[in-house]
């Protein structure tokens, strides 16, 4: 039997899409492209964006124009059950709280998820599901639900295997990490998790998905300088301006914030500081941007995400009314383009004949692509390693936003 499957979106879409694959790989079945002509094509959706729910329905139309019974899962066809079962060629939609029932479905048997295969180099284990805030913009709680955190044992057990596979980089990501344990019993933390995988395993690097800045203690600085935690950390700011901030339902001030971000950096030594930036939120005015550009401009970051702000259904900023002209919008979003452009290089340019460990990703001819342990994207120069394989190099030089560098 041949499938193939369609993921857009979060890295927990990604982790799940990559053990219903294994699954299926270890039942005979055979994963393939469009244009290999599957029986079956799964589409796990997406539904953070307008345009996610575009590109949701344009998957699911390309699998059916492929011939395939399409089976469709994830955050778009959750909250939007009713249009994707009307799409041509869906064969069937399966509930996002139990997206791995797609692999019974397709076998017509009760299979047991396997957690040794991934298609990537850095495989992403999640360990934690669904969210218990309620920011104004974020329909992603109404589509996963209440936090659930996978016991610690079995993350400890699904880490061991990932690395008895041959993994030299497990990353751990939720929907809300942060949050890991506080539906477990026993006092259950993200910290007390780390300990245990540091303690019981011996993977080389563990990333953070993505943290809230409110969940960065002195504990978790601590197990941030540790050799074997990725120096990398994603933080969602997304504005600026306390008086959008309370409009989104954020949790923290501007001065929390600024203060916890400097900390870090005066703490754990080259760390990546990454945002979440959104522009255009209702209400937004040209001193609420500039406040926004103002601070992040004074942060120590590395890079940023930077989004222009969707109305999803069912959210109270969906509802808002002020919205900015699209056209500021669009000019707002180069701004902050063009200072995340000088973050980016400044971060990089200080990486200039340091020691950095990356994995091979790709092979580049004799060279090599990886991502270091603090999230920068390099080429190796004649180091074409093995996939998957740690190195240590040195860079060199910066060519089209790329660090170029020698084996060590």
């Amino acid at each position: 039997m041949k499938v193939s499957i369609l993921t857009l979106g979060c890295r927990v879409n990604q982790s799940e899409s990559a053990v219903i694959e294994g699954t299926l790989k270890q039942n005979g079945v055979s994963i393939v492209k469009l244009n290999e002509h599957p029986e079956y094509c799964i589409v796990n959706t997406c539904t953070v964006t307008a345009r996610s729910d575009y590109n949701s329905r344009q998957l699911i139309r390309r699998a059916a124009k492929a011939g395939a019974k399409v089976i469709v899962t994830g955050c778009y066809s959750q909250l939007r059950n009713d249009e994707a079962k009307g799409l041509p060629g869906v064969w069937k939609v399966i509930d996002n709280r139990a997206k791995l029932d797609v692999i019974d479905e397709i076998i017509c048997g009760k299979s047991t998820p396997l957690f040794n295969y991934y298609s990537r180099s850095r495989p992403f284990l999640k360990v934690q599901d669904g969210c218990n805030f309620r920011c104004s913009y974020c329909s992603v709680p109404l589509a996963r639900g209440k936090s659930v955190s996978v016991p610690e044992e079995t993350v400890v057990e699904r880490a061991r295997i990932i690395e008895s596979a041959g993994y030299q980089e497990v990353v751990l990501t939720g929907i809300h990490l942060g949050s890991y344990g506080y539906d477990l019993p026993g006092n259950a933390t993200l910290k007390k998790l780390l300990g245990r995988l540091l303690k019981d395993t011996s993977i080389r690097r563990i990333r953070l998905s993505s943290l809230e800045i409110s969940e960065i203690d002195d504990e978790m600085i601590e197990l941030l300088a540790d050799v074997r935690i990725c120096r990398h950390l994603h933080l969602p700011l997304q504005s600026g301006s306390e008086r959008v901030l309370q409009r989104m339902n954020r949790r923290y001030t501007l001065r929390t914030f600024s203060r916890t971000v400097e900390r870090i950096a005066a703490e754990v030594d080259n760390i990546a500081l990454g945002l979440d930036v959104i522009v255009g939120f209702p209400g937004e005015t040209e001193e609420d941007f500039s406040n926004t550009l103002t601070f992040v401009r004074q942060l120590p970051l590395s890079y940023m995400h930077i989004f222009p702000f969707s109305p999803r259904p069912g959210t109270d900023a969906g509802r808002m009314p002020d919205r900015p002209d699209a056209r500021a919008v669009k000019k707002r979003i180069e701004r902050l383009g063009e200072l995340n452009k000088s973050k980016r290089a400044e971060y990089m340019t200080r990486q200039l004949n340091s020691s950095l460990d990356i994995i091979a990703e790709e092979e580049d001819g004799e060279d090599c692509l990886g991502t270091s342990g603090n999230y920068l994207k390099i080429r190796a120069l004649r180091a074409a390693g093995q996939r998957g394989s740690l190195v240590f190099v040195r860079p060199v030089a910066i060519i089209d936003g790329i660090l170029e560098a020698v084996l060590i």
